[in-house]
């Protein structure tokens, strides 16, 4: 008779962090936002609370589900698997694995008590409690062997961009830098009246993450003017936060960016790309099928604890749009100063 299954959690323990992601690392399920860095990043950078589960047989993890909480006067108060993050839910084995943990994070849900349970599900989970709302898609695809080859997989109209960029007299640099990322990402999310993280998160994330996290920025003529912090994991490259000054447009420097991360990323030996996560039919949306890539639904689930209806954070939510023109004009400065007091709830 085999062992039962023993529920344990994991709370920041050299010892268990490695275990923990030695089994992400070989866990077809797992994502590189289900490794044990996010929990340092959530307790440390912004001050939420972990209940990172595992489903144990022995000495062996069968399962894992990284779970933060996060409370909020304005935002409410919620169990999500993870902010700040595309991907989440249970990594598990075997299904009954998956369905023991995905059972005690209901019920962890109803002990906090808090409104409702979230689970970034890349796919779904047939648990019966829970309740879907499908509002994202993730783009992905395969890295072609060179630069040529690459290109010449871009759409026709898009491919043609790229061409235009590669004539503006573009540089760019992959290193370390994530101050810049952070200057040009923080002007870029003001711009469309968006919170911005605190400035020490960035360089957090090099912290936890280390070779798994670097910068690739774009230069024009000696200045900085497109910077993307990038993730690594197993044979992905995911370029994660993003952006450009006013005058990335007419460069066309941010298409130079991620195409230049996708040859960059493949003579590294990395084979694929994920473009991250959009809402269903932005804008952001739209210029990723430009690229020519499919998008795939994401199955963000939910269970409702004290909530009655689904949580409606996005920013086209009507009840936002106001908040969204004034911050807009913000100075920048202050923008800077104010964001991480917001965003830590926006993850």
């Amino acid at each position: 008779m085999s062992e039962l299954l023993a529920l344990e959690k994991f709370t920041g323990d050299a010892d268990v962090a490695k275990a923990w992601d030695s089994f992400v690392e070989q866990c077809p399920d797992a994502t590189f936002f289900h490794l044990s860095g996010w929990l340092r990043i959530n307790q440390d950078v912004f001050g939420h609370k972990a209940h990172y589960l595992m489903a144990k047989q022995g000495a062996e993890i069968k399962a894992v589900l990284p779970l933060v909480e996060q409370r909020s006067k304005l935002f409410g108060h919620a169990l999500i698997s993870t902010p700040f993050c595309v991907y989440g839910g249970v990594a598990a084995v075997d299904e009954s694995s998956k369905r023991f943990l995905e059972d005690a994070a209901i019920a962890l849900a109803h002990e906090l008590g808090v409104d409702y349970l979230e689970l970034r599900n890349k796919e779904a989970s047939a648990h019966p409690k829970l309740t879907e709302r499908c509002a994202h898609s993730y783009f992905a695809w395969p890295l072609a062997d060179n630069p040529d080859a690459i290109l010449a997989g871009v759409k026709k109209k898009q491919r043609a961009v790229i061409r235009h960029s590669l004539k503006n007299g573009l540089s760019h640099r992959v290193d370390d830098d994530m101050q810049t990322a952070y200057d040009i990402y923080s002007e870029s999310v003001r711009n469309l009246g968006t919170p911005v993280f605190p400035k020490h998160y960035f360089q957090a994330l090099k912290g936890a993450f280390g070779e798994r996290c670097d910068v690739l920025t774009v230069e024009h003529d000696g200045q900085s003017v497109s910077s993307v912090l990038n993730f690594y994991f197993r044979d992905q490259v995911l370029p994660y936060y993003g952006g450009g000054v006013p005058k990335a447009r007419d460069l066309k420097s941010n298409d130079f960016m991620y195409y230049q991360l996708m040859c960059d990323a493949r003579e590294k030996g990395y084979s694929h790309y994920d473009f991250g996560r959009s809402k269903n039919d932005s804008g952001a949306y739209q210029y990723k099928k430009h690229w020519g890539m499919e998008p795939t639904p994401l199955h963000y689930q939910f269970h409702l604890v004290k909530a009655t209806e689904l949580p409606n954070l996005s920013p086209n939510n009507p009840k936002y749009q106001l908040f969204i023109k004034l911050w807009q004009k913000l100075p920048l400065s202050v923008s800077r100063f104010m964001g991480p007091f917001l965003s830590k709830y926006l993850g």
